[in-house]
């Protein structure tokens, strides 16, 4: 039976917040499926909503990566803070095998839960606060990114371009 369904939070990242005394708040929100259109129906800046993007390495690591909701991962750039020869978005299938209980899209940013890496862009530290998709394409919560990346183990780089960026 899944931990989750897609109206409301997965029960161990709320159970992991509180138990890493991540200060945090559930938002409850319309339907979204993309982390811009998230940040939207939640109020708040694409800058401070955390796109969470799967990756394939060379050697078959998967990995999580966040940006902006309003920026694109650098693959290139991805590859070489990985130390790896390149990376490859993860298949919707790939993503269901790393966490089968949240739906394609929604996996929190979590090595203890998501069970791979999580690695985020310089830009994410720019806020206090970040939102994430909370395991529903209907929930995100709110949290202290500090006390987030302290929990959680995150490593920092260069690895993504805005959007103009992107298509310039």
């Amino acid at each position: 039976m899944a931990a989750t369904s897609d109206t409301g939070p997965f029960v161990h990242l709320i159970t992991w917040l509180e138990d890493h005394d991540v200060s945090f708040e559930v938002h409850d929100h319309p339907l979204a499926y993309t982390a811009s259109a998230t940040a939207h129906a939640e109020g708040v800046s694409e800058r401070s909503f955390g796109k969470v993007v799967g990756v394939g390495t060379a050697d078959g690591t998967k990995v999580l990566a966040v940006v902006d909701a309003s920026d694109r991962v650098d693959l290139e750039r991805l590859a070489a803070f990985l130390g790896t020869d390149w990376v490859t978005l993860l298949t919707e299938h790939e993503l269901d095998e790393i966490l089968p209980d949240c739906p394609g899209g929604t996996i929190p940013p979590v090595p203890e839960i998501a069970r791979v890496d999580v690695v985020a862009d310089e830009a994410v530290r720019a806020d206090p606060q970040i939102s994430f998709h909370a395991g529903s394409h209907r929930t995100s919560v709110r949290v202290d990114r500090q006390a987030w990346e302290r929990a959680a183990g995150i490593r920092y780089g260069s690895l993504a371009m805005t959007a103009e960026a992107a298509v310039g």
